[in-house]
């Protein structure tokens, strides 16, 4: 799953990331935007966690990222890929 599509309740964590070449964000090519990324700490295995969102469309939203506090656009995360932390048996 994408990290774009995540909401309340999400835990998990990165599996890699891979930005769409035919993607331009605001002047950045799709390789800068993935080296921004990776620069900001979503590489492979880092924890993610799922903290609040914008009022109004959901954009921009907040994740911790292993220690970190990181709020970016929807747009920004489509080329981060997660997957949930398995949760085990429910107490």
């Amino acid at each position: 799953m994408r990290l774009s599509e995540i909401g309340p309740g999400f835990h998990g964590a990165v599996t890699r990331v891979a930005v769409d070449p035919s993607v331009r964000l605001g002047g950045l090519s799709a390789e800068e935007l993935e080296l921004r990324l990776t620069e900001m700490g979503f590489i492979a295995g880092a924890r993610v966690e799922f903290l609040h969102q914008g009022l109004f469309g959901a954009d921009p939203f907040a994740v911790k990222l292993d220690a970190m506090r990181i709020a970016l656009r929807r747009r920004e995360a489509v080329g981060v890929f997660v997957r949930a932390a398995d949760r085990g048996p429910q107490a």
